[in-house]
């Protein structure tokens, strides 16, 4: 049978919005969203929600883990064509910017993958991980000269950003004009935009994505006349299918590695130093023995934090799932936060254990053919730059309230105090 079509609302306070489609919802905080998804992994069958005028289709939530990735393993049936962002992004912007791998399917998306992943040989990964071990210390050794700050701006932000420029072939005097439009082009993704902000801040954005495309075809340009053993060259030498890549397929692609793999990672990493902070017993346990327990520690930070807090889907065959019948043009929406928090998976799901074994959390996805390529190379950032805060007195921590932002894409870190002191056996110097 199909459930109700209203989120069950009693465990959060009076009068807070517990639909999804509501904007209200992402403005709540965080604890009362999961407990609203918490409501919907009770009901029997997938919820629809419906946005208001303007907004978007309506679309069913799937919040249970087993749904999350069941959807996700079949894309066949769940699509990511046209899209998987809130709003889905517009034919013109697709034929201005070109088509995101994220929002492919099929042979093209196979095709396209098989090409970039070819591109990440298993030199040029050896080469990054040595290279991350070393932008981490000496990001922690410029955060021990500061003695205090924001960690975002002292390494949260730079250390994938840098990894990602390192490893692309991203020429030092590009990259601060680089990372201000990453920073622009991702500053509202999936914020709520009021008054006439919801019409100037989108043109701001996608300027600074035309601006950052720019800046991308001419290093490309650059690197066909004089080739180097990093991405960019790789891949504009690479072909799918017998033809070479298009202006706009490189730059859909560097817009999603530069947004997306340092956004995610940066999130990951902020929220990694709160829940160090905040849980001083689990901090301990990996102070003590970090080779033994860091892998373990960055599996539960990313399942915790659950840095995409969500994608959406378009059903293009009739399917059976978690007790609702979808038919072609239903849209649903993989809930990572949710599924990352499911009691039926994981026990004590809210606790933050860095020991948690076994771990299935869908934190860069629900497998299949879209699980997320860069998800080895942001654990080893988030491994190394720990590494050196934990081995270096160890005395960094968050302190004061970060700035949190409000978004219904991602968990995101705007900002966050850090303070760092060498601890010594009489005391702290």
């Amino acid at each position: 049978m199909n459930a109700p079509t209203q989120a069950p609302a009693d465990r959060v306070r009076r009068g807070a919005p517990a639909d999804p489609a509501d904007p209200g919802f992402w403005r709540l905080p965080r604890s009362e969203r999961l407990a609203v998804f918490a409501g919907l992994r009770e009901l029997d069958a997938p919820v629809r929600f419906t946005p208001r005028t303007g907004a978007g289709a309506p679309f069913y939530a799937l919040v249970k883990h087993a749904d999350v990735r069941a959807a996700s393993r079949q894309p066949q049936v769940f699509a990511s064509a046209p899209g998987v962002t809130t709003p889905e992004p517009a034919r013109w912007a697709k034929a201005v910017f070109g088509n995101s791998m994220v929002n492919m399917d099929g042979a093209e998306h196979a095709a396209l993958r098989r090409t970039i992943s070819r591109a990440f040989t298993p030199r040029l990964l050896a080469a990054a991980e040595e290279n991350i071990a070393a932008v981490a210390r000496r990001l922690v050794d410029e955060m021990v000269a500061e003695g205090s700050g924001d960690f975002m701006r002292s390494a949260g932000a730079r250390m994938p950003f840098e990894v990602i420029c390192d490893l692309m072939g991203v020429p030092g005097r590009r990259r601060a004009r680089i990372a201000s439009r990453v920073d622009r082009t991702s500053e509202y993704v999936g914020v709520q935009r009021r008054g006439r902000a919801r019409l100037r801040v989108p043109g701001r954005g996608l300027r600074s994505l035309a601006r950052m495309q720019y800046d991308m075809a001419a290093v490309a340009r650059e690197r066909r006349r004089v080739p180097a053993d990093d991405v960019i060259s790789a891949l504009v030498r690479a072909d799918v299918g017998g033809e070479a890549l298009s202006a706009r397929q490189l730059g859909a692609f560097f817009s999603l590695l530069l947004v997306a793999g340092v956004e995610t990672t940066r999130n990951a990493i902020a929220h990694g130093l709160l829940l160090l902070t905040g849980h001083p017993e689990q901090r301990a346990l990996l102070e003590a023995d970090f080779d033994r327990y860091a892998d373990g520690a960055v599996e539960e930070i990313v399942r915790h934090s659950t840095p995409i807090i969500q994608f959406r889907r378009t059903v293009v065959a009739e399917c059976d799932l978690g007790g609702r019948t979808f038919v072609p043009g239903d849209k649903v929406v993989l809930l990572y936060a949710s599924a990352n928090r499911d009691a039926s998976v994981f026990e004590d799901p809210d606790a933050f254990d860095i020991t948690r074994s076994p771990n299935p959390h869908l934190g860069y996805g629900g497998g299949g053919p879209h699980h997320c390529l860069g998800a080895h190379l942001a654990k080893l950032e988030m491994k190394a730059l720990f590494r050196e805060m934990l081995t270096r007195g160890p005395g960094f921590r968050a302190v004061g309230e970060p700035g949190l932002v409000d978004s219904s894409f991602d968990n995101r870190v705007g900002s966050l105090p850090f303070s760092f002191e060498f601890l010594h056996p009489n005391g702290p110097h």
